[in-house]
């Protein structure tokens, strides 16, 4: 989805596009005809359009972009919609001709989505991480997990865009994404997270919030197999226990419009069913007893993560159990949800929403994992395809709606709102689209025609600098300590090192392998066929003997190969360098954080042990373990973004954009980091220092005229290093990528969130990657430690010896 929402419409065109009523409008193609038996489409290609790699537009790339899309290996998701087209037949350089298998009038609207957009062949195998296409915008950078960069396409077929250059975010916390909208951070928040908050940024002058209907439909999805679902009374009892307007105002803040089939009521086919099913607690009653449960019936529902679905099926369990239906409601991640409820159907309930534009033909698929299947449907669908006067549409779309109710398929509860958010400056930003697109074509701000953005990324060149710094840094530091240690002892504890390492490798590809959910299922959606999905693991090399990829990928990372990223189609090592260029700075400034205010504060409480002193800083302390570090960080945003407006509310601006900017914008996170940190090495100093205090050699250095201060700063911290240096190695690992809600809250691209998001969308590989570099990063930190265990301890020196 967010794909689309980023270079649809921007950076890519089709032939033809839907407006905000859903009606068919040119694009690429200036007009159309269909032949009257609905087998021949013949589009009249616009003249002049290009792609921004040269390539002109003409009927010879149409027939390359659609015969790429149904071509046996293709991983389009609406490649079975697509494949109803038989040939594609060049007549001349402005005019093609489709011949269809059968008549299909769904066709037009499935050429006006993102997956029916032309191509330039000279790109085609590089549109993943560089798009090319005949938009207003062309692709300028991309910084993976936070940032992609469009510059106004200045060749442009048609009107040139207003805005120069258009950043897209990533922000998915709703702290964050009330903290970035607010701070101005960002200037448009097209899908906003948080309805709860949106009270109180209406009351802002200087934003402006807009609501609209989206093409997403939120059901109550019944496994209508067998068991008590499988009865249409059970169904419509439920639909009668339902109080739509109370989940909305519960679940969405009083956002969303009920509905009551499945169809978006923005569009000028819709039928306004809501009355069918009225909130009837006698009548669910009613009907659950002619269906044979007179005392009611147990159901599970399972929910996946979003908030929508979270809250909404409280309110609907508690709905239901007023007329006799209880629910157990499991909360159950997206993988878990692909694998039980989409894939093994092992569910009776579940909500969720279904965003894809026009997708009432998945009533007519018998294996869908709600299970519903009738031949008054089936009928009504393939008289919908034959039909290609708009009327007759309309008719038929009427009947659709109605037999889908009548059945009560599902529980139809809302539909799902648009809620953005934008500068009050910003017009002509088009919000409602039936399609996932956010068209910035005309957009603008008043008195300003374009948006100026910050230069290109150089993440590439400055990670080439520091891994080459990093490697003299390391080989330096291992040639003093075989000089210092010997090489045996050195020896040792790399074999130690590789050992545990390769261990580990073989514990994370293993637990990897069993992790539920399919990759391809993922990343593709609900509506991709099985063909599609079998293509797509084939070329992530998904499949083949589990030993075999396991070596592949072992013998890889000896070389430096971590494989390619499923999502971002980019090599893993690369990925990774990028991250560890902003969650290593993070983690050493939260570590030297950490010491500086958490090491002197225990030496004072220590010094000043069973005083007022002591107290008050053991309960600082004991406040600062206890506080939640996400919340002290939304606490600093608030503070010092949103009210003193003195840092940035979050976002990292690269390290190209100079020292300073990039210190400012770790700044915060690191303190939210660092505060409990230091509460934990100020507890364990405070201690270590008491037993040290305890001992003969500190009262002979009191004896031979050391002050108490002298005495503790001298002999005392030194010998009390031993623990703190144990809790720093636990802590910095910790840190490098335990801190991922801190970087979902200050919208940062580090390893935390990287290997979050790649858990989510079951980039395996990825996984794998991370997880291995901070299994080194442990065994690495634990060999330090060891080392510095020997330099502060003279005593360990000689043993070692």
């Amino acid at each position: 989805m967010a794909t689309d929402e980023v270079v649809y419409a921007t950076v890519f065109e089709g032939l033809v596009r839907l407006d905000a009523q859903g009606t068919v409008k040119p694009l690429l193609a200036t007009w159309w005809e269909v032949s009257p038996d609905g087998l021949i489409y013949t589009f009249h290609l616009r003249d002049g359009a290009s792609f921004q790699d040269g390539t002109p537009f003409d009927a010879s790339i149409v027939k390359f972009s659609l015969e790429r899309a149904i071509a046996p290996n293709s991983t389009n998701v609406q490649k079975q919609a697509l494949s109803v087209i038989r040939q594609v037949e060049v007549v001349d350089p402005r005019t093609v001709r489709l011949h269809l298998a059968s008549p299909d009038s769904n066709l037009l609207y499935t050429l006006a989505w993102g997956d029916s957009v032309m191509v330039s062949p000279k790109s085609a195998g590089s549109l993943a991480t560089a798009p090319v296409g005949t938009g207003p915008f062309r692709f300028a950078g991309w910084r993976r997990g936070d940032t992609v960069t469009l510059a106004r396409n200045d060749s442009y077929w048609g009107a040139p865009a207003k805005l120069k250059t258009v950043r897209f975010k990533f922000i998915a916390d709703p702290a964050a994404a009330f903290a970035a909208i607010k701070t101005h951070e960002v200037d448009a928040f097209p899908d906003y997270p948080a309805p709860e908050n949106l009270a109180q940024l209406r009351a802002d002058p200087a934003l402006k919030v807009v609501t609209a209907s989206s093409e997403g439909e939120v059901i109550l999805a019944m496994n209508e197999r067998t068991g008590p679902l499988a009865d249409v009374r059970v169904r419509r009892a439920l639909q009668h226990a339902l109080d739509r307007r109370a989940i909305i105002d519960g679940a969405m803040y009083g956002y969303g419009t009920p509905i009551g089939s499945h169809f978006p009521p923005q569009n000028a086919a819709y039928v306004d069913l809501t009355g069918l099913y009225p909130h009837d607690l006698a009548k669910a009653k009613a009907l659950l007893a002619q269906a044979g449960y007179p005392n009611g019936l147990d159901l599970t529902l399972k929910l996946p993560p979003p908030n929508y679905a979270r809250r909404s099926g409280e309110i609907v369990a508690a709905q239901l159990a007023q007329a006799g239906v209880r629910v157990k409601i499991e909360n159950i991640e997206w993988a878990q949800w692909l694998d039980q409820v989409y894939g093994r159907h092992a569910f009776d309930l579940t909500i969720v929403s279904h965003a894809e534009p026009m997708d009432y033909a998945i009533y007519d698929k018998a294996d869908y994992y709600f299970g519903y299947h009738s031949d008054a449907f089936h009928t009504l669908m393939q008289a919908l395809k034959g039909a290609t006067d708009e009327g007759q549409r309309t008719a038929i779309l009427d009947q659709i709606q109605r037999r889908i109710a009548d059945d009560a398929v599902n529980g139809f509860l809302f539909q799902f709102p648009r809620l953005g958010v934008f500068d009050a400056r910003l017009k002509d930003f088009w919000v409602n689209s039936q399609t996932q697109t956010i068209d910035l074509h005309v957009a603008s701000f008043d008195g300003d025609g374009a948006a100026e953005a910050a230069g290109k990324a150089k993440n590439g060149s400055v990670s080439a600098i520091l891994g080459g710094v990093l490697v003299l840094a390391v080989l330096g530091g291992l040639t003093l300590l075989a000089a210092r240690f010997g090489v045996a002892w050195l020896g040792g504890r790399a074999a130690v090192m590789v050992l545990t390492l390769l261990a580990a490798s073989l514990m994370v590809f293993a637990i990897i392998q069993i992790v539920p959910g399919d990759p391809a299922a993922y990343m593709l959606g609900l509506n991709a066929s099985p063909e599609a999905v079998a293509n797509l693991r084939q070329q992530m090399g998904l499949e083949g003997p589990a030993a075999q990829r396991y070596l592949a990928w072992l013998v890889g990372m000896l070389h430096g190969d971590l494989g390619v990223s499923y999502t971002y189609q980019t090599p893993v090592a690369a990925l990774v360098a990028e991250r560890v260029g902003v969650s290593l700075p993070l983690a050493l400034l939260a570590v030297g954080l950490s010491i500086v205010i958490g090491a002197p504060i225990g030496a004072l409480a220590a010094a000043r042990r069973g005083k007022a002193t002591d107290t008050v800083v053991m309960g600082l302390t004991q406040v600062g373990v206890a506080i939640p570090n996400f919340w002290f960080a939304v606490l600093l945003v608030m503070v010092f973004s949103i009210g003193l407006r003195w840092v940035s509310a979050g976002g990292f601006p690269g390290w190209e954009a100079g020292l300073i900017p990039a210190l400012k914008a770790l700044a915060l996170p690191a303190v939210a980091l660092a505060a409990p940190q230091a509460a934990i090495i100020a507890r364990v100093t405070r201690s270590a220092l008491i037993d040290t205090l305890a001992e003969d050699w500190m009262r002979t250095a009191r004896a031979k005229g050391l002050t108490a201060s002298q005495a503790l700063w001298r002999h005392g911290l030194p010998n009390a290093l031993i623990p703190i240096l144990t809790i720093l190695g636990l802590q910095f690992p910790f840190l490098l990528a335990g801190g991922v809600i801190i970087e979902n809250v200050f919208f940062l691209p580090g390893l935390g969130r990287l290997v979050l998001q790649a858990i989510t969308q079951r980039d395996l590989i990825v996984v794998q990657g991370v997880v291995m570099l901070l299994v080194f990063a442990v065994v690495a930190t634990n060999f330090l430690v060891d080392v510095a265990y020997v330099l502060v301890d003279p005593r360990l020196r000689r043993r070692g010896s």
